[in-house]
């Protein structure tokens, strides 16, 4: 496993980080049992993870994880966890909300401190009011110990430009430790701006959902290549119309998804990558691709010349 530094939290994290959201949740979609879950979170933790992702938005997975990490020496791994307000924010409810939501993610996962405590994907519009009224919550509970640094996640889905995380990083450097984003093969636009900022104001990078619906289904990725093709966006002899990544794959890339992981990994801002597989094997494939956390120079140069410039929900 490698290790890079968060950004100004100093924190050594592993490359590949284990998440906790997403499609799988540590299998709680599939109906694991907690011994099966427990049993998931110790083998990352033995092949090197160190910093596992979690949210008060994510079902039971807290608790889950509450249960699992009890007994392990809370200064051998990191949490972080998010907290969102699920209405427009509200000057005067949120910052108690906020509050009620921290003392209970500590109690979940049965700790006295959260590492790192994030601002859960709060859209542009949003951002100045939660800037205003509750970060002084968490700038509080910092100084009292019962988090170590701050830090917000973006809503890729509903805002692909990912224009909260620019806001923070072009405004307010100085008061974000980490910023949790999306950036790989086919979400490249964070690179743009948001990233070199993140470099020049030490601010760490959390990369998300590198690896979620259409990279590693073949079918979902020809129907977007082709859209995208239709839309102008590429050229139609860029790519072929079947299999059309499947030239990634060769030397120590062995699947698409390899390729995913390598390129996610592979740009000076990002500290980790997150995976949310709930399977062993997966787990394993996924930090075997980072152990060279690099796709070949010309092959990441094609990507990033094809899809680059490209702004979309992928």
């Amino acid at each position: 496993m490698q290790y890079r530094t968060l950004g100004k939290t100093g924190l050594k994290v592993s490359l590949l980080s284990l998440g906790s959201g997403g499609t799988r949740r540590l299998g709680q979609d599939s109906q694991m049992d907690q011994k099966s879950q427990t049993t998931l979170v110790h083998k990352a933790l033995s092949l090197g993870i160190n910093l596992i992702d979690t949210s008060a938005q994510y079902g039971n997975s807290e608790a889950i994880l509450g249960s699992a990490l009890a007994g392990i020496k809370r200064d051998s791994y990191l949490l972080c966890t998010k907290w969102y307000c699920a209405e427009k924010p509200d000057p005067i409810k949120s910052p108690q909300l906020l509050i009620e939501s921290i003392e209970s993610s500590l109690s979940k996962l049965k700790t006295d401190h959260i590492d790192i405590m994030m601002f859960h994907g709060p859209l542009a519009n949003e951002y100045h009011s939660i800037l205003d009224s509750c970060y002084p919550v968490l700038s509080s509970l910092k100084e009292k110990g019962k988090i170590r640094f701050i830090g917000l996640s973006t809503r890729f889905k509903e805002d692909p430009e990912q224009l909260v995380a620019e806001l923070a990083v072009k405004n307010n450097p100085e008061l974000f430790d980490v910023i949790m984003l999306k950036y790989g093969i086919l979400n490249q636009y964070a690179a743009t701006t948001i990233m070199p900022l993140a470099i020049q104001n030490n601010i760490g990078i959390m990369n998300m959902a590198v690896i979620r619906e259409k990279l590693p289904n073949k079918n979902l990725l020809e129907q977007l290549i082709k859209k995208w093709k239709n839309d102008g966006l590429i050229d139609k002899d860029s790519l072929a119309d079947k299999n059309p990544l499947d030239w990634l794959v060769k030397d120590d890339v062995d699947s698409i998804v390899s390729a995913g992981y390598k390129f996610a990994a592979d740009h000076p801002a990002i500290s980790t990558v997150i995976t949310g597989t709930a399977n062993q094997n997966h787990l394993e494939s996924n930090i075997n691709a980072l152990s060279k956390p690099e796709l070949k120079y010309q092959d990441s140069k094609i990507l990033k010349k094809l899809f680059g410039k490209i702004i979309e929900y992928a």
